[in-house]
């Protein structure tokens, strides 16, 4: 199976050339996501062949119209009353990205081809082999040669970002404070405990008599570690979930994770104790709690460095479709798609 790393990798330079440091594309992406009810099984979408646009006389065409659709859905389909709508999208973003590289194209940048042999060394070595990276391209319809070519306009447009709109992002401290007091929920962690389990489970067509072995084999268990048994070496040889090959233990987790039976008894408990048998849709727990960390509040200095990055991503984002806005209107762009 393909290595998703590796994937992304090829989908990350389509997205330079398709998209503005996470613009409406990518906010595109993440509404398909989220709205579940979307995304269906559909017929796949009609292709169009030859130009969708061009933009200063310069020829986008079809071919990357069907890249950016796999970029945007990842896999996923949309209803075919849906389709046009997100072509229209793809189209308006690839002219913008048309516009940013004709003005990245201008610039000098010193060492291009060993910037570009080195980016797709970089990228070919995250794939396992030959063969897989052949697949990986070819599934996106490319050959050596569009990579490469993609490759150099993601770092031409990269350029042109790093060199014309990040100097003027500048975020003040007091921009920083300010979004740091206006965003509590963003620093604060809520209480997590980490504790282990041993289950004895049942499923939903269980008897009514194999309950009752399951929970007189759980109350016998729960004597034995009364009676001072091992916790862990009870959970290798007893649990039927995942986690007994760790000795039942389930790592850190905060309310709200786990089913609310399970978490009632484990936030009831302290660092050491182990609870009574717990009964849940899954079958039956005894559980050990291990550590507590209260709620806390990650102080500004700790996060003062993120939330600079964030907000002047923002700030980037905004002047690019600032500038783009601007260049359209004098821009000679001509929308071909049907």
């Amino acid at each position: 199976m393909q290595n998703i790393h590796s994937s992304a990798w090829l989908k990350g330079i389509l997205v330079a050339s398709l998209v503005l440091c996470g613009g409406s594309l990518f906010a595109a992406e993440q509404g398909a996501k989220k709205d579940s009810a979307a995304v269906v099984a559909s017929p796949a979408p009609a292709s169009p062949q030859g130009a969708v646009a061009r933009v200063n006389g310069a020829v986008i065409d079809s071919i990357e119209l069907r890249r950016a659709r796999k970029v945007m859905l990842r896999g996923q389909t949309v209803p075919a009353e849906q389709q046009a709508a997100l072509d229209n999208q793809a189209v308006e973003q690839l002219i913008s990205a048309e516009l940013l590289y004709q003005a990245a194209e201008k610039l000098e940048v010193k060492d291009l081809d060993k910037q570009i042999d080195a980016k797709l060394a970089q990228g070919k070595a995250r794939f396992k082999d030959e063969q897989e990276f052949k697949k990986a391209i070819a599934d996106l319809e490319m050959n050596d040669k569009d990579l490469r070519e993609y490759t150099r306009r993601d770092l031409l447009i990269t350029r042109l970002i790093e060199t014309t709109f990040v100097p003027k992002a500048v975020v003040s401290e007091a921009e920083l404070r300010a979004f740091y007091d206006k965003n509590p929920d963003k620093f604060t962690r809520s209480e997590t405990v980490r504790a282990s389990h041993i289950l004895i489970g049942t499923d939903s067509k269980a008897s009514a008599d194999d309950k009752k072995n399951a929970r007189e084999k759980a109350e016998k268990l729960r004597k034995e570690l009364a009676g001072g048994a091992d916790f862990a070496t009870l959970a290798k040889g007893n649990s039927t979930c995942p986690s007994s090959q760790q000795g039942g233990d389930l790592g850190f987790f905060g309310k709200g994770q786990m089913v609310p039976q399970f978490e009632k008894a484990a936030f009831a408990l302290k660092p050491g104790e182990i609870s009574d048998v717990v009964e849940t849709q899954f079958g039956y727990h005894i559980i050990k709690l291990t550590e507590k960390k209260p709620a806390e509040t990650t102080e500004f200095k700790d996060v003062k460095l993120k939330i600079e990055e964030f907000l002047k991503g923002q700030k980037v984002n905004e002047l690019i479709q600032n500038y783009l806005t601007d260049v359209k209107k004098t821009a000679k762009i001509e929308i071909l798609l049907k």
